[in-house]
């Protein structure tokens, strides 16, 4: 995790994130790379003033605007010896962000996030859903500042064989990097339901064929999958919940959702991510 890059709106979400990749690039001697996506309004012609000179004027001023509260936030928060790269763009949010991640080749993504809920998150999703949806690199989302370490990743995992190594092999990184105990669990639901025995058996030949170490094996009842791994989490004390997304899209992801990006959306907890459809189609 040397490059992390941070989408920064300057919101207090984004500034948690800021503040916890500025710890992550510590440890990893790394480069945190901040990114101000500005969204410019569509303008119309006007007697007064000409469209295009109207918005390269808007457009020097937002940007000097956010070159000013960059370093406002470096000389505040930043760690000695991370180096801090601050970049302006104009665009689409999302589609920016996924965009840096391939031009910085970055390893990580943290972001910040307010979450989503009800109307909001069924026609529009927040940005972090986005990205989670379409990043190539995992996204790390997080709500509220905790001080970088992480003792206990819950890993809730659906035996699933498709993509299930390069999903484990980023798990397994992620772990070490930070020596965590793993806590792999299956949420027993009505809907999809194992007998425990059996369940057990799976799972103890994945983490044998992985090779995973420091990590424990845990059945949970449940009506169903969202609610049974957060209460899964605070019963455990997880610090992250680490899961993968199918990067649904379009009447797919309206008519099948995400696991992945509900549970975004719906814990305060940070939230690790992989999309197992890493091809970018804008939101």
């Amino acid at each position: 995790m040397k490059k992390i890059l941070v989408p920064c709106d300057f919101s207090k979400p984004a500034i948690n994130a800021f503040r916890f990749a500025l710890d992550i690039a510590a440890r990893s001697k790394g480069t945190v790379y901040l990114l101000n996506v500005i969204e410019l309004p569509v303008l119309h012609d006007t007697v007064i003033m000409p469209v295009l000179n109207f918005e390269a004027e808007l457009m020097k001023e937002l940007k000097e605007k956010a070159e000013k509260s960059f370093a406002k936030i470096i000389e505040k928060y930043s760690a000695e010896g991370v180096k801090v790269v601050g970049e302006v763009v104009f665009g689409p949010p999302s589609r920016e962000i996924v965009e840096c991640v391939g031009r910085q080749k970055i390893d990580l993504v943290v972001m910040g996030s307010h979450g989503a809920s009800g109307v909001r998150e069924f026609f529009v999703g927040s940005n972090a859903e986005k990205v989670v949806r379409n990043s190539p690199v995992p996204v790390l989302v997080i709500k509220d500042y905790t001080n970088g370490s992480i003792r206990n990743i819950v890993f809730p995992n659906t035996l699933e064989t498709e993509h299930q190594e390069d999903l484990t092999m980023k798990i397994k990184a992620f772990q070490a990097f930070f020596k965590a105990q793993l806590h792999i669990v299956w949420i027993n639901t009505p809907l999809n339901f194992s007998s425990d025995t059996e369940t057990r058996k799976r799972l103890e030949a994945f983490a044998n064929r992985f090779m995973l170490k420091d990590y424990s094996i845990h059945i949970f009842n449940h009506r169903d999958e969202e609610t049974g791994i957060l209460e899964f989490t605070k019963m455990v004390k997880g610090d992250v919940i680490a899961m993968a997304t199918h990067g649904r899209k379009g009447i797919s992801h309206l008519l099948n959702g995400s696991l992945a990006e509900d549970v975004v959306n719906h814990t305060r907890g940070l939230v690790w991510t992989y999309s197992l459809k890493n091809e970018f189609v804008e939101a």
